[in-house]
């Protein structure tokens, strides 16, 4: 993923068994319908909005829109602008969640350009503090977050396959499978995979 490129456009948002396409998905037009929502309550202008995450107003148009699938790169600037996690952001277009969700009803996202697949285990549910969410980055692959949707968010990260490398600041932790980090975030983080395999991890994330 590249930090510098928000307003890449290779973002999907699937079911399970969907592969990933080009174009937006089913989900996103309810996720930009969501973005426009989130920038009215504010009262801002799109030049406001541009200026607070770094984003261009032709892409941040384009996303409200929904003429555009965003990727997570630039998900990850506007929920830190709003104050969510992607996991909230996600939720708030999606049915509620029964107390028992099957791998079936498990929303997939996927940024194509850079190989990262995101599943969503346990969605964000009001009264409960945690969410789980799955991560996959193909061989040679890395997704960065300019900085944490929430300052000082809780997050542990566990590997299930392969290795991932995981940088926050100056600091930097290789995991492998079986290991698991538990950090609060507080600034720049990036998430890569060495290979020569994928990796898949699960990160658990519980807010205040």
């Amino acid at each position: 993923m590249r930090e510098n490129d928000p307003g890449h456009t290779s973002g999907h948002t699937t079911g399970p068994a969907s592969g990933p396409g080009p174009g937006p998905g089913p989900v996103d037009a309810l996720l930009a319908a969501r973005l426009a929502e989130l920038r009215g309550e504010r009262g801002w202008s799109l030049e406001e909005l541009a200026g607070r995450s770094g984003v261009s107003r032709s892409t941040l148009s384009r996303a409200e829109r929904g003429e555009i699938s965003p990727t997570a790169s630039l998900l990850g600037r506007l929920c830190a602008v709003y104050g969510r996690t992607m996991s909230q952001l996600l939720s708030e277009v999606e049915a509620e969640p029964a107390q028992l969700v099957r791998a079936a009803d498990q929303t997939e996202w996927r940024d194509t350009a850079s190989g990262f697949v995101r599943r969503s285990v346990s969605p964000p549910q009001p009264g409960l503090r945690a969410e789980v969410v799955e991560g996959t980055l193909s061989a040679g692959a890395d997704i960065a977050y300019e900085r944490p949707p929430v300052p000082g968010l809780e997050q542990h990260i566990w590997v299930l396959e392969g290795s991932v490398e995981f940088t926050m600041g100056r600091e930097r932790h290789t995991l492998d499978a079986g290991d698991c980090l538990r950090t609060r975030l507080w600034g720049p983080t990036r998430f890569h995979c060495p290979g020569p395999a994928p990796v898949r991890y699960a990160v658990v994330v519980v807010h205040s």
